[in-house]
């Protein structure tokens, strides 16, 4: 089992952002997290990676608890917003990032080289960021949070902004990592994307409303757009 939660609440003061969430994943899976903006959904996702420390219930990563030093170089993550030196090259970032992440020269090289190859940016390897477009340093961000070969990525709305192109090349990547074992949460909020993943959470208001395959929730509400209106509804 890659996740596990378990009674998870996590609240800022006297506000609440998520209740009672119980959830599991496991090795191999596409998951994707859907909802309403602001309805806990990137809050999830820093507890996850652990930069922040539950107020209530468990929280298991690759069989640590969270948060904890000893899964973050595991876990690959993608920011909603793109997090890159723009001074540098490619190449650049991604070694930086893959030196932060505790790779060898010998193996940071290699690694770097296979990423750049997978998000196809090796022709442009070399050329400062700041001349990229959204969708390469969108790319980019995706390599970078897969330089060190984490078992386990969490993507924040990693197509947010980008072309179908792009996107339908970043769906591969996804599909072709898990097909190597890799297990994927993604957030979104594009409906034909969340019938591309092996399962679906659906969080609205905070709390987990609807969990299970894209099929089922078809099957249920007539549609995946129609679970998420109904229940943003109740």
């Amino acid at each position: 089992m890659i996740v596990s939660v378990q009674n998870y609440h996590q609240s800022f003061g006297k506000r609440s952002i998520l209740t009672n969430l119980n959830f599991q994943i496991q090795k191999g899976e596409i998951v994707g997290l859907i909802g309403p903006s602001g309805s806990g959904k990137t809050t999830l996702i820093k507890t996850l990676i652990g930069l922040q420390r539950p107020t209530q219930g468990e929280v298991h990563v690759l069989g640590h608890q969270q948060p904890t030093l000893k899964v973050s170089k595991e876990i690959g993550y993608m920011a909603q917003s793109d997090a890159l030196y723009e001074d540098l090259s490619a190449r650049g970032n991604l070694a930086y990032f893959g030196k932060l992440y505790g790779l060898r020269k010998d193996i940071l090289k290699n690694r770097v080289n296979f990423v750049l190859a997978f998000v196809d940016l090796l022709k442009d390897a070399d050329r400062p960021v700041r001349y990229f477009s959204g969708g390469m340093k969108r790319r980019l961000s995706l390599a970078i949070s897969l330089v060190h070969q984490p078992p386990f990525l969490l993507l924040d709305e990693p197509t947010v902004g980008i072309d179908p192109t792009l996107k339908q090349l970043f769906w591969k990547e996804f599909e072709s990592l898990r097909e190597n074992g890799v297990t994927l949460l993604i957030t979104t909020h594009i409906m034909d994307e969340a019938e591309r993943c092996d399962r679906l959470l659906l969080i609205q208001n905070g709390q987990l409303v609807v969990s299970g395959t894209p099929d089922m929730l078809k099957q249920k509400f007539g549609s995946i757009e129609n679970a998420f209106l109904k229940k943003e509804e109740v």
